[in-house]
């Protein structure tokens, strides 16, 4: 195990000033190899001492009359003198305690012209001089160890593989974050992509709290489907998340537009009506291949991600709203999780009850008027599906047979269980057609044949 910081000391000096130290640094997140709590019964003492000098980034040397009178005292002293020597750089950090320069001279000359800390200026001030070189230029990895602790999350030390895993991470998927890995509940790092410092570091502790949360996002799948408070429980679970989803609060409403809801919104209303009042020139957008579809044919009334906030719906179209449920992203960051007929399916189980009418209404018009929104490549086309191939022809003569009704329901059962819900499928089957899916499948296609004709 690699320590920050060994400790060498005569055993006279413990209670007055050397077992106070090494709390001090060890309550300022250091690894700090001292006798009293990195030896353990049965130990070897003299191989656990060798250890703790070839592992440690530094040796605080407590001089004092004690010291000079002890041999194990010299013995660790010269095993520290003899690793700077060969990794050529300064390594022993002395304190004087209870003695003066005369004396120094006296027992070594060549630490008498080391600058060192006293004791007699108190513990704080020894303390922050030791700190200003066990951590120069805020060394990003001891930045985010830090950072992570006083996150109350306890990380491997530093020159654990794990630390590079999270670097790796944080280069290739939070710098430039990619949607073709799809990755959800992901958010920008603090700082814009710095290569040195304190800013690296606290972007390597933000990387490593990201992975932690988003290990239980692909186990437990929250997204827009999920009931709002399971999501609470889950963004207050995890150090750090509550935080970021407050300083990025579009996004939030990105990944769990649920939460935008008044009534839904606990902890995030006075961030959600700020971005709320963005002119929509400056608010999130999702990717889309023409302008927004609106009501009126005018601009939006806020931003794309915070549509269900606003008491019109932003004045999307019922069409725009359905699509983006299932299929919004901006150009890093999507929602989409479970497929537009999965998605479908939810809205007329008995287990999005939870919805406002006003939104749950509105989303399924607008499923019927654009089938696009649950129709479409890794959606529903399946030519093995006899409902799909009734689907796919170019007509409004659809009949629902014994066996057409059956695919439709086997279909039904798959998405149910991927949204892990017993409700019963042909309950939901006699939904779907009720609201006319079908029909407005064919409505969608003969509008866009008149358009091509007509254009």
């Amino acid at each position: 195990m690699l320590h920050d910081v060994f400790i060498c000391h005569a055993s006279e000096d413990k209670n007055d000033f050397v077992r106070p130290l090494a709390e001090a640094l060890r309550a300022r997140h250091l690894e700090v190899w001292y006798d009293e709590f990195s030896l353990q019964v049965g130990d070897s003492l003299r191989a656990a001492i060798d250890r703790g000098l070839a592992n440690s980034r530094f040796g605080v040397v407590v001089l004092s009359p004690a010291f000079f009178r002890k041999r194990w005292t010299q013995r660790e002293l010269n095993g520290l003198v003899a690793r700077e020597m060969h990794e050529g750089r300064e390594l022993v950090l002395p304190i004087w305690h209870n003695i003066g320069p005369a004396e120094i001279i006296e027992h070594s000359p060549p630490l008498a012209d080391v600058l060192a800390a006293n004791s007699s200026t108190g513990l704080e001030r020894v303390v922050s001089e030791l700190l200003r070189r066990l951590r120069p230029d805020n060394s990003p990895l001891l930045v985010a160890r830090d950072f992570l602790i006083e996150k109350g999350v306890v990380p491997p030390i530093v020159t654990d593989e794990w630390w590079l895993n999270i670097v790796e991470f944080k280069e290739s998927q939070l710098r430039f974050p990619d949607l073709n890995l799809a990755y959800r509940w992901i958010f920008p790092l603090p700082h814009d992509a710095p290569d040195y410092g304190e800013e690296r570091g606290i972007n390597i502790a933000w990387t490593a709290l990201q992975l932690d949360w988003l290990s239980e996002v692909e186990h437990e799948g929250y997204c827009q489907l999920t009931h709002p408070e399971r999501v609470h429980t889950y963004i207050r679970k995890w150090p750090g998340l509550f935080e970021c989803c407050r300083a990025n609060p579009e996004l939030l409403a990105l990944y769990a537009p649920q939460l935008t809801i008044p009534g839904y919104d606990d902890g995030f209303a006075d961030v959600l009506d700020a971005s709320l009042q963005l002119p929509y020139q400056e608010a999130l957008h999702f990717f889309r291949y023409s302008r927004a579809e609106t009501l009126d044919a005018g601009e939006p009334l806020c931003g794309d991600a915070l549509a269900w906030r606003h008491p019109g719906l932003g004045n999307f179209s019922d069409g725009e709203l359905a699509y983006s449920f299932v299929h919004a992203h901006t150009h890093h960051y999507t929602r989409e999780f479970h497929t537009g007929f999965t998605c479908l399916i939810w809205l007329l189980a008995d287990a999005s009850n939870w919805l406002p009418d006003c939104v749950r209404s509105r989303l399924l018009n607008g499923m019927r008027t654009n089938s696009f929104a649950w129709i479409g490549t890794g959606n529903v086309i399946n030519s093995e599906n006899e409902f799909h191939r009734a689907l796919l022809k170019a007509n409004s003569r659809f009949k629902f047979s014994r066996s057409i009704m059956a695919d439709l329901e086997s279909l039904i059962d798959e998405s149910l269980k991927s949204l892990s819900l017993s409700e019963r499928s042909a309950e939901i089957s006699r939904r779907f057609i009720k609201y006319d899916f079908i029909g407005g499948y064919y409505d969608q296609n003969r509008r866009l044949r008149e358009g091509r004709r007509g254009g």
